[in-house]
């Protein structure tokens, strides 16, 4: 007598595969925390107040050692959760891995700012450390988004850091040159597009390597940057070399008054906004719209593509 087997009974029988890199990852997390944790003594001074806020927010004084250990017991019940769900092969929600990594992330981030501050005279600026992470981050996420878009049509982009290094210099020159930061803050996407173009034109036009073309751009642009910088920017300092000319940060009312996120997330430059906008305009028109399905086929499944 034959039984018919329903989808769900199949997929009861699929086994989910096992990855051990973040469990790994957690613990070693966990041991570092540990030994923070053991070896802090003193108390650490931590400050949430910003120089921008209008309201002051008094210093916290507590004994370093003991945040340490709450900050272990975080990424530890991370990790033994992450180690319990990967031996049963169990499929936890993307909302939980994502929740699990970052509270792993941030916990062990403050935990390094806790442990260099115990015992010193010095003063944990919390919120102005975070304002400066965001500020000096947003250069390497705009390069970030840059790789996906790339990886998506196909194409290994391994000179964005030289994309990065020529529109900076660019960016400083037409800022000292125009005297006025938005003249650098055209200046720079620009410079880096013209070399990424050279990647574009020698991989898909040329078919040549895209590895060899982006290691060879990269050196190109450290080259020509550093030339450059010896021949004209030494040489002129004050009209093509002068940081007089920076973009200003623009307060948002109200926001930027919250705790910590306020000035980290809302008093900011204008290239950091722009950055929010960029993520979310990506992540909309990468995989919900057509430009980005055929944007995505044209890497994943380029025969789909070319049938169409």
């Amino acid at each position: 007598m034959t039984t018919t087997r329903t989808q769900a009974d199949v997929m009861d029988d699929v086994q989910v595969k096992r990855s051990w890199k973040l469990p790994i990852v957690y613990t070693l997390a966990a041991l570092l925390l540990a030994f923070f944790s053991f070896t802090a003594k003193g108390e650490v001074t931590i400050r949430l107040n910003d120089k921008s806020q209008a309201f002051e927010i008094p210093d916290i004084v507590l004994g370093g050692a003991g945040i340490l250990w709450v900050l272990l017991a975080l990424v530890a019940l991370v990790a033994v959760w992450s180690i319990v769900t990967t031996s049963m092969r169990a499929k936890s929600p993307r909302w939980v891995q994502t929740l699990a990594m970052l509270l792993a992330g941030i916990a062990t981030t403050l935990a390094f700012l806790i442990y260099a501050g115990t015992g010193s005279s010095g003063v944990v600026t919390l919120t102005s450390t975070l304002v400066s992470t965001v500020a000096i981050s947003t250069p390497l996420i705009f390069g970030a988004l840059s790789g996906v878009v790339s990886e998506h049509v196909g194409v290994v982009n391994i000179a964005i850091e030289g994309d990065l290094l020529v529109g900076a210099f660019a960016g400083v020159m037409a800022a000292s040159f125009f005297q006025t930061p938005y003249a650098g803050l055209v200046a720079a996407p620009l410079a880096g597009a013209l070399l990424g173009s050279l990647l574009a034109l020698f991989s898909v036009r040329y078919g040549v390597d895209q590895i060899i073309v982006g290691v060879v751009l990269n050196v190109l642009a450290l080259g020509l940057t550093t030339f450059f910088y010896g021949t004209l920017m030494k040489v002129s300092p004050e009209t093509l070399n002068t940081n007089r000319f920076s973009l200003a940060s623009l307060k948002i009312p109200f926001l930027a008054e919250i705790p910590i996120i306020g000035p980290m997330l809302f008093n900011q430059t204008v290239l950091v906004y722009l950055m929010y906008a960029t993520v979310v305009f990506l992540a909309v028109f990468l995989y919900r719209s057509r430009w980005g399905l055929r944007l995505r086929a044209c890497g994943e499944h380029p025969k789909a593509a070319d049938t169409v």
